[in-house]
């Protein structure tokens, strides 16, 4: 792997789909990134989303060994789509598609980790943080102030207090960082035995302070039953226009 400095500009950029997940609070028996909306599975929304991203170097898909659905889609022929083997947390499915990447990826090429459970990710929410991180020293994630009262539960439900809202946000994907940071600040975090959330927390584990960039709140995180309806109800109203 290359470690010469291009201008941010005409560094590549690849994305990651961790999607070896089973999904249990969806209460089906089909993994969730396998439901289908608007004829499509979530899986395949997702990548078409990030597919059309207009310079993306490729897609980097983290499946279970022994997923038996993925062979089935159209997509699977597509070549801009590799596949490695996932882990048993996603964070150990990123760093296998990190470590695939190796002979491929850039010290300073751009890598972009998606949730494959967020199929209504927007080419202008995508664009919008990649301007915004083009010079940032670390890279950034997208997310949203957080809206609601959020209260503390002790043990049987018991509210225990309100917490202080002011500066929280609601992380969200895609998340973007360069390419062998995120590597080594992953395979620290995980080595160390640190609980490794999404991309950002193995940054700041590290002791580097990502940049957040405000998103949108149709880029849902289908995670349970009703959140398809939602997510077909978002999608067709963004068909739409």
């Amino acid at each position: 792997m290359g470690n010469h400095r291009r201008s941010d500009a005409s560094n590549p950029c690849w994305a990651i789909v961790p999607a070896a997940g089973i999904g249990t609070r969806m209460r089906s028996d089909l993994p969730k990134q396998y439901l289908r909306l608007r004829g499509k599975t979530l899986l395949e929304h997702t990548l078409e989303r990030l597919l059309a991203i207009p310079d993306l170097a490729g897609v980097v898909l983290a499946l279970s060994p022994t997923d038996p659905y993925w062979e089935q889609l159209p997509l699977a022929g597509n070549a801009r789509i590799a596949v490695v083997d996932g882990g048993s947390e996603r964070s150990r499915s990123v760093l296998n598609a990190l470590n695939y990447l190796t002979l491929q990826a850039e010290a300073e090429d751009w890598i972009l980790v998606h949730d494959a459970a967020r199929p209504c990710i927007t080419p202008s929410a995508i664009a919008s943080l990649r301007r915004h991180t083009a010079n940032h020293p670390v890279g950034g994630i997208l997310g949203v102030p957080v809206g609601d009262t959020l209260k503390r539960v002790g043990p049987r439900n018991v509210i225990l207090d309100t917490c202080d809202r002011r500066g929280l946000w609601q992380a969200q994907t895609p998340q973007l960082f360069r390419y062998q940071l995120l590597h080594q600040c992953l395979a620290r975090a995980l080595g160390q035995g640190e609980v490794v959330t999404d991309e950002a927390s193995a940054m700041e584990l590290a002791g580097y302070q990502p940049l957040m960039v405000e998103g949108r709140t149709d880029n849902i995180k289908v995670t349970r039953p009703e959140d398809l309806a939602l997510a077909e109800a978002i999608l067709q109203r963004q068909e739409q226009h």
